[in-house]
């Protein structure tokens, strides 16, 4: 029964840090996307940090990643920046793995 309890504890402890990894992972990967659409927006360092804070926190209004998306996209449109919905989510899913891999190499 001892095995039986240490190997739930284990299983437990594995979804909680992977859970704790894919939280990070995505807030890193929408500071990323933030940066890189202030770049296409031609906004400033202090302002394109500031943009890529609010990315972060569009993340909280629901489930999934579309808010982040329809965020970035209606940003981006508003600016009159030549950044295709293609473009974005194809940026969104490489940010990922690099996001990814930072916190990964972070530790």
């Amino acid at each position: 029964m001892a095995q039986f309890d240490d190997r739930e504890k284990g299983q437990e402890a594995k979804f909680a840090h992977d859970s704790e990894l894919k939280f990070k992972a995505e807030a890193r990967r929408n500071k990323l996307l933030g940066l890189w659409a202030a770049e296409h927006m031609g906004l400033s360092d202090v302002h394109a940090k500031e943009y890529a804070a609010e990315v972060v926190s569009a993340d909280f209004e629901e489930a999934g990643e579309e808010d982040v998306f329809r965020k970035v996209s209606a940003d981006l449109k508003a600016k009159g920046a030549s950044v295709s919905d293609d473009m974005i989510r194809k940026k969104m899913a490489e940010l990922t793995i690099t996001a990814r891999d930072q916190i990964l190499t972070e530790g």
